[in-house]
């Protein structure tokens, strides 16, 4: 079996072999179709050499099997079994045998569509063969440094903190189509570039389908109507199958396929997760090195999509559904394998709010899977244990380590962390854990003393958050701006509407001591 991570040796173009002007090769019959190609040189005088071809050839011929007196039935029966052998042209060498080529043979070749090219006496047929191999050569070398400058950039784009799209992209660019990737449900998780025409689309999705396993216990649906009968996925889809009345067995599931339509090219190939994604890719051209390219973003999302069901996540669900059932956090707590966490609030640098396979991402680099991507800001329960460092991209807000009855305290930590990172243009920034002044007063009076200074305000939420943020950041009308996400003029005028109903002067250094003594308990 052939590495899928070698690209074979690419095929010759036949223009270039006629470029070669040390050759003095000319085209004198056949069609002039720049994609015809060449994969390999042989010289026989067979006058059948049909079961000595492979196909691909550039069949090399001085005519010496050519009988004397042969008419126009002999070059056709002759031509004809080139063809039917997949031979790709035809050179003829002009003397000693011939002066010229014969005109029946021309005829031939052009009736048959096989180019046939004139070899002049001073150009030998190891000469021509010598060529086709320089050709292929520097082909192969060329294929590979391209193989190897993808693997480099896909290889860069995976360690990107947001890894799946950069992949998509960068094998789309290399490819110079579309790349996508299919979630179980055979629906796209994320694609890039540009889109295929609907058929091919189509055909591309069913093509998926063949790659998951299928119920032994199920009949066969068949194959998909735009999988073409002689392509891997269609015969895969055929084996295993049975007579009627007998058992079926499970059919063996292929791990790629392929197929052509409308012109355009099809790949998918399953990746290893056991889950069930499939990468699929359509592309204009296909050549020899793209399946390798595409090997090798197979082989990298397989890794970034590889969480397999273990007894970890087992064990978050038996969490989940407790707590879905009533039972009280610090009951469940034992199944996620921590007594102590942090809660993360992340919020992407771009404009646009995270999807689930960044907030996927985000969950992986930070090394816990209890993700929640709420609106434009992903929150994270990251084991304590666990050190929370920036990611590039990401502007974090950490709590302080809580045990899970205090995760809901943490949450609004995390929360004004982030406020404050955003502020300031930090990466991450973490919710002090210092004890504090307030800590001297109990907590009843505490929280009692703090609801009947902020009582005019309570019952409106923007004015409290708004006093909360400026207080925190110093009394900064821009960075406050900044943090909620509004004008600073807003800003301005909530804070003159909160000094106005406390009836306090906001100014004054111990009423904002006092203020936020009390915004900390609520």
């Amino acid at each position: 079996m052939t590495d899928p991570m070698v690209p074979p040796t690419p095929p010759v173009h036949l223009q270039a072999l006629l470029a070669r002007e040390d050759l003095g090769l000319r085209r004198i019959a056949g069609p002039d179709d720049p994609g015809t190609v060449i994969r390999w040189a042989h010289a026989s005088e067979m006058a059948d050499p049909y079961p000595y071809l492979l196909g691909g050839e550039l069949l090399l011929s001085a005519g010496v099997h050519i009988p004397e007196g042969a008419g126009p039935g002999y070059f056709d029966a002759y031509v004809s079994r080139i063809v039917a052998a997949g031979g790709a042209a035809l050179g003829f060498g002009v003397a000693p045998v011939h002066e010229a080529v014969p005109k029946a043979l021309v005829e031939a070749c052009e009736m048959h569509g096989l180019p046939l090219l004139e070899v002049p006496p001073r150009t030998t047929f190891s000469a021509v063969a010598r060529a086709v191999w320089q050709l292929m050569a520097q082909a192969r070398l060329a294929e590979l440094r391209r193989v190897t400058e993808a693997q480099q950039s896909l290889a860069a784009a995976a360690a990107r903190p947001d890894p799946l799209r950069p992949v998509l992209r960068r094998l789309a660019q290399r490819l110079n189509g579309w790349a996508a990737l299919y979630a179980p449900d055979t629906t796209e998780l994320a694609a890039s570039g540009p889109p295929p025409p609907p058929t091919a689309h189509q055909a591309l999705t069913n093509l998926t389908q063949a790659l998951r396993p299928s119920d032994p216990t199920t009949p066969a649906a068949g194959s998909p109507p735009a999988i073409a009968a002689g392509s891997r996925a269609a015969g895969a889809a055929r084996v295993g199958a049975a007579a009627p009345g007998k058992h079926r067995q499970a059919t063996p599931t292929p791990t790629s396929a392929s197929d052509t339509v409308d012109g355009t090219h099809l790949a998918a190939y399953a990746l290893g997760t056991g889950h069930g994604f499939v990468l699929a890719v359509a592309t204009p051209h296909r050549t020899p090195g793209d399946h390798t390219i595409a090997s090798v973003a197979a082989a990298l999302l397989t890794l970034l999509t590889g969480q397999l069901r273990s007894s970890t996540a087992t064990a978050r669900s038996s969490a989940l559904v407790r707590l879905l059932l009533g039972t009280p956090p610090p009951e469940v707590a034992h199944l996620l394998g921590a007594e102590r966490w942090h809660m993360v609030h992340a919020r992407p640098d771009g404009q646009a709010p995270p999807d689930p396979l960044a907030a996927a991402a985000l969950g992986t680099a930070l090394g816990s899977a209890l993700v929640d991507p709420a609106g434009e800001t992903v929150r994270v329960l990251v084991p304590a244990d666990h050190p929370v460092e920036p990611l590039p991209g990401w502007t974090l807000g950490v709590s302080t380590a809580v045990a899970p009855e205090n995760w809901p305290a943490a949450d609004t930590q995390a929360a004004r962390a982030l406020a404050r990172a955003r502020a300031t243009r930090t990466r991450l920034l973490r919710h002090g854990d210092r004890p504090a002044l307030a800590d001297l007063v109990p907590p009843h009076d505490a929280d009692a003393h703090a609801r009947s200074l902020l009582a005019p305000i309570a019952a409106t939420p923007a004015l409290t958050d708004t006093l909360r943020t400026w207080l925190s950041l110093h009394g900064s009308w821009d960075r406050t701006a900044v943090a909620l996400s509004v004008h600073r003029n807003t800003v301005r005028q909530r804070i003159a509407r909160c000094a106005a109903l406390l009836d306090a002067d906001l100014d004054d250094p111990d009423v904002r001591m006092e203020l936020w003594f009390a915004l900390r308990r609520t």
